[in-house]
């Protein structure tokens, strides 16, 4: 009796390495695609806030009155995505409004080019009172293999962009008049 057992016993031995073989590869894969899910919700709220933070130095006339508007604003964003994003990956615009109302700013569409990249119509911060529409975009690559083509629904993309959109109108600032 005792032979039989132990037989059986010997032959069962491997059998764990053999599922846990078999169950590796799909379960990494799972926690991963967790984890990057996770890092590309959370890069998108990080440009939104950026993008909301760099927006008040135009709404304010910060930005206007500096030396180099761009500059100013571009600091601002770069400073505000941290380590999250890599500042070189984002793409921005910043529009003035014709007409200086928000309607017209509703006409105002992104262009993008063929491969999926923001094509800027420039940087004008406008003046006082002016309605301005700011746009930053972060293309975001995904990692584990598929979950982009899930994401968008088109199996040859791995990637999809974050768009943060500000419309504002200037605040009546007239610094350094008395």
């Amino acid at each position: 009796m005792w032979n039989g057992f132990l037989k059986g016993r010997k032959s069962e031995q491997g059998l764990v390495a053999v599922e846990f073989a078999l169950l590796a590869v799909p379960f990494f894969t799972l926690i991963i695609g967790i984890i990057e899910a996770s890092l590309f919700f959370s890069s998108g709220i990080v440009l939104e806030g950026a993008a909301s933070d760099a927006a008040r130095l135009i709404r304010t006339g910060q930005a206007q009155t500096s030396a180099d508007p761009q500059a100013a604003f571009e600091a601002k964003l770069c400073d505000e995505v941290g380590i999250m994003i890599d500042c070189a990956d984002i793409q921005y615009e910043v529009i003035h409004i014709n007409g200086d109302t928000f309607t017209a700013a509703d006409q105002s569409e992104p262009q993008f080019d063929e491969n999926g990249y923001l094509v800027p119509q420039g940087f004008n911060a406008g003046n006082s009172n002016d309605v301005i529409l700011i746009r930053a975009v972060y293309r975001y690559e995904f990692l584990t293999p598929y979950l982009g083509s899930l994401m968008t629904g088109d199996a040859s993309r791995n990637w999809i962009n974050h768009m943060a959109t500000v419309v504002l109108r200037a605040e009546p600032y007239n610094f350094g008049e008395q």
